[in-house]
């Protein structure tokens, strides 16, 4: 009979030998990565390129004609340079209250959100006296941009396990002794009424699916009503049978050509050029001994396939399940001393019918307690934007490094003790992402 010595140094040998999962595929080619067939990833392409009209239920309050507007850089599901505006204020209590804002000639408040949509449809030919753009009120002090993210490779992001964030925050705080913790933040999935996960997308985590992510963007941005959020931010000037987004004769609605887009996306692929030299990967050594790579972090797997998440409605497919992937992002909420002390709201992100259910793991305590915090800012694709950090606000790497306070002063202090030349090497691996 074997020792149990013995045998735990089997299974210990066992578990070296165990091969790396498969990478995730990257790319900018517009091609699918295996979840559906590249015509029916150029189809669904053609869907989130789609301009909205008014026909269609755009409006009447809107920022963008399609999703392409914000996210198309350097190719459609990329980030850009378009960003969206926030407003609030801080009530007697001192937390954050939604603005309201007055349109129709103060006949009509819109409340309940905090994006103060830049566009709209009226007035137009049919209603030539109606007048409803939004304008931030003066009495909303807390302002701020948020530009638009990628959303490359995001399916592989969907597909991590809820566990694994709920680790990673708890061994990140551990291991830095309660200096750098990532905040988990469970959030309602639309489409499973009373189910919640974690919180991945959006600067405030405020989506787990990439379905309710979809339908929250369609709505907000581009004044389009689905099946998960069916009510209009205003009835005014509207003309469009509800809801907007109609399943077409694949039985599927926009909502789930986009969300299917975004899953099937390649990941962004690295500047191979740039990564293999010296001064690159000298770069990527300081990134990690400085401590970048505690919430930029650089490799996370997804769930096994057959895995079932969003509250059960989506299994995990071969090719988004046993992947690895390399974000050089944690997807936790941080303070580090950027924040813009917002508070997403609750109907503006899951629709009106939320309190009608009762949301497992939802605690609202939570939600308050993010109004200083962002999500981290995956690095993956950074060499493709111009304009960083959460409100576009920082136009360099070193901008961008030198903002971080908060949670991550001291890895700032540590950057900033760099010689030069060292300084000048993680510039370069960066450049490489």
């Amino acid at each position: 009979m074997k020792s149990l010595v013995g045998l735990s140094l089997l299974a210990s040998a066992v578990f070296l030998l165990a091969p790396p999962l498969p990478e995730a595929p990257t790319g900018f080619d517009s091609k699918s990565n295996g979840l559906v067939d590249d015509p029916t990833h150029a189809a669904d392409q053609a869907r989130f390129e789609e301009t909205e009209a008014i026909s269609d239920g755009l409006g009447p309050l809107y920022n963008a004609q399609s999703c392409r507007e914000c996210h198309q850089n350097p190719t459609s599901g990329g980030s850009s340079q378009v960003n969206e505006l926030r407003a609030g204020h801080r009530g007697a209590d001192g937390k954050f209250q939604d603005p309201e804002i007055s349109i129709a000639r103060g006949t009509e408040i819109i409340k309940g959100r905090s994006l103060v949509n830049d566009r709209a449809i009226c007035p137009n030919g049919a209603f030539p006296s109606a007048e409803i753009q939004e304008r931030v009120p003066d009495t909303e002090k807390i302002r701020t941009f948020r530009v638009s993210l990628n959303l490359l490779g995001d399916g592989f992001v969907e597909a991590v396990a809820d566990q694994t964030f709920v680790d990673l925050a708890k061994e990140q705080c551990k291991k830095n002794h309660n200096k750098i913790c990532g905040q988990v933040l469970y959030v309602p999935v639309v489409e499973a009424p009373g189910q919640t996960a974690v919180g991945r997308f959006g600067w405030k985590d405020q989506q787990a699916s990439l379905l309710s992510f979809s339908a929250d963007a369609y709505l907000n941005e581009m004044g389009v009503t689905s099946r998960l959020q069916p009510d209009e931010v205003t009835n005014l000037c509207n003309t469009a049978s509800e809801p907007n987004d109609r399943p077409g004769p694949d039985g599927l609605s926009d909502i789930d050509h986009f969300a299917r887009f975004m899953r099937a996306s390649q990941a962004p692929a690295r500047d191979a050029q740039v990564a293999q030299t010296s001064k690159a990967r000298l770069g990527a050594e300081l990134f990690d001994k400085v401590g970048c790579d505690i919430c930029h972090v650089q490799t996370l797997t997804t769930a096994p396939v057959g895995t079932k998440i969003n509250g059960g409605t989506f299994t995990i497919p071969p090719a988004l399940g046993d992947k690895q992937f390399h974000p050089y992002g944690d997807f936790l909420l941080h303070d580090v001393g950027t924040g813009d002390g917002i508070v997403q709201s609750m109907t503006e992100h899951y629709g009106k019918n939320i309190y009608k259910f009762t949301w497992r793991n939802l605690a609202l305590p939570e939600f308050h307690n993010t109004a200083n915090k962002i999500r981290t800012a995956p690095l993956w694709g950074v060499r493709l934007h111009l304009r960083l950090m959460h409100d576009g606000a920082s136009l360099t790497l070193l901008d961008a490094i030198l903002r971080h306070g908060g949670e991550a002063a001291h890895v700032t202090e540590k950057f900033e003790k760099l010689k030069p030349a060292e300084k000048e090497a993680l510039m370069e691996f960066l450049r490489s992402l």
